[in-house]
């Protein structure tokens, strides 16, 4: 069974994403589905149709959710130093070809999302930053194609 690495707070998100999809949508898809059944005919209800696809998609996450947090290594962030990238790493990168600046924290994959900063540690630039240090350069290949960027700094927090 692979471990997932992931941050405290990432965990508790899963945690509580879990909770609320047991809790909440679980109970308001089986009163839908009990409520499309009393419609009559179910083989030309789409209410009933539509229910069916949605209790599937709320338990298949509920079992990768509960898969993920059996699995989950919590990595404690604040007992990690130095200025080598590894997990949980906050970095600052620069773009060399146009200069632009990238706050990224390394993270796990069920916690990553770009919007708010969070790298997936699988990611093909947290891949290629990872065991690199301040003022390394690395190389990426990216759908737009080479990219090089140099590490401007390196925090755990």
């Amino acid at each position: 069974m692979n471990k997932l690495p992931m941050t405290s707070n990432g965990y508790d998100k899963l945690q509580e994403e879990l909770k609320k999809l047991v809790n909440e949508a679980r109970p308001q898809i089986i009163a839908a589905i009990a409520e499309a059944r009393s419609h009559g005919d179910l083989s030309e209800n789409a209410e009933y149709q539509y229910a069916k696809e949605q209790q599937s998609l709320i338990e298949g996450k509920i079992a990768d959710l509960e898969s993920a947090i059996s699995r989950a290594d919590v990595i404690d962030l604040q007992s990690i130093e130095g200025n080598e990238i590894k997990f949980g790493a906050t970095i600052e990168i620069e773009d060399d070809e146009s200069g632009n600046r990238f706050l990224y924290q390394i993270v796990g994959e069920y916690e990553s999302d770009i919007e708010n900063k969070k790298l997936s540690v699988t990611s093909p630039l947290a891949r290629g930053l990872i065991g690199k240090s301040i003022e390394d350069t690395v190389e990426i290949n990216s759908p737009k194609g080479l990219k090089t960027f140099t590490i401007i700094s390196v925090k755990y927090i």
